[in-house]
């Protein structure tokens, strides 16, 4: 694994949006998940969908734990199509996170607090 910098802020001693959101992904533990929102709250994004965008642009080998975000119904929003919302389940699983009939994982049980 390799640490991905998505590059510098304009502003000295500042970080980026990107950045924000990925520090606070990897604060994520083991068997826990966070959803869109409670980390686009946290890192102060634009709103969830700022987010997926900044998961989307990981590129592969990435340091991000990004199978840990979830949305807010404790399911996942990759496509199962795919194969990335088969992985993350996955993954997820690995690590002990459980999941209903429906595909959903119970938030009150497994959801990050910070």
């Amino acid at each position: 694994m390799w640490t991905f910098d998505p590059g510098l802020s304009r502003i000295p001693g500042t970080l980026t949006t990107y950045q924000r959101i990925y520090r606070l992904i990897r604060r994520v533990p083991r068997g826990r998940v966070a959803t869109y929102g409670q980390i686009a709250e946290l890192a102060k994004a634009s709103g969830p969908r700022q987010v997926g965008y900044a998961l989307h642009a990981l590129p592969e080998g990435a340091d991000v734990p990004w199978y840990r975000i979830v949305n807010a119904r404790g399911a996942i929003s990759l496509d199962p199509g795919l194969g990335h919302g088969g992985l993350q389940r996955a993954l997820l699983q690995a690590e002990g996170v459980a999941f209903d009939a429906r595909g959903r994982i119970d938030l009150k049980r497994f959801q990050w607090k910070r």
